[in-house]
């Protein structure tokens, strides 16, 4: 795993000083490192990480010494941009499936994607998720010219959540009661899609991020 820590006092800012190491797992469990696994909804693993006296080699350093919140900061960015893009892909699945689902479903003598009350969710979604597709396109192209696109990474990873969620929901809707259904896998995805909602970065975290270093409103934590 990645550590990030702090090997010197912190200087002018309080991110100096830290510094990311390359810890073998394997090797630590027993010195110093326990893990213990986290009990989570279906494609939802996690664990908690505990340190107790843990030694690291010096010759795990990454980098330089006291540079390691640059370089986490840096692979964060490019992370926001793929989970973005893992977004996109679960709201092409949703608005794809639904509206599958509305053109083949009849009731009453005529698909259900006649009516203006999925229709208009649908399309709604489908425009959310469009525009996400090009703030992510755009922080991916910046990433890819060797620019550092902060507030673009995380607002494409926003919009793009925002984006899978509105689909995920409407999908849930279209599908009404077999939605809830494993055979459809409406339920499963619904679930997996709603942890970008909090991870790996909070929608409040990006919202603070934008307003302090963007709209260079005060730091409100």
């Amino acid at each position: 795993m990645l550590l990030l820590a702090r090997t010197a006092p912190a200087g002018a800012k309080r991110s100096d000083g830290l510094s990311v190491f390359l810890l073998d797992m394997q090797a630590s469990k027993g010195r110093g490192l326990t893990l213990k696994k986290i009990p989570a909804m279906i494609n939802h693993n996690s664990c908690e990480v505990f340190f107790d006296d843990l030694e690291i080699p010096a010759d795990t350093l990454v980098g330089e010494a006291g540079k390691g919140f640059r370089y986490i900061v840096e692979s964060m960015n490019a992370e926001r941009i793929l989970i973005a893009y893992e977004c996109l892909g679960d709201a092409d699945y949703f608005l794809a499936r639904a509206s599958a689902y509305a053109r083949d479903r009849v009731v009453f003598g005529r698909p259900i994607g006649a009516n203006q009350g999925l229709q208009f969710p649908l399309a709604e979604a489908y425009a959310k998720t469009e525009a996400a597709r090009l703030m992510v396109e755009k922080a991916a192209a910046l990433f890819d010219a060797g620019q550092t696109p902060a507030a673009e990474a995380n607002m494409a990873k926003l919009l793009a959540a925002d984006a899978s969620w509105a689909a995920a929901e409407v999908a849930m809707q279209v599908f009404g009661g077999f939605a809830f259904a494993r055979e459809y896998g409406i339920e499963r995805k619904w679930r997996e899609t709603r942890l970008y909602q909090t991870a790996p970065i909070s929608r409040n975290m990006i919202l603070s991020y934008l307003a302090q270093h963007v709209l260079d409103l005060p730091r409100s934590y």
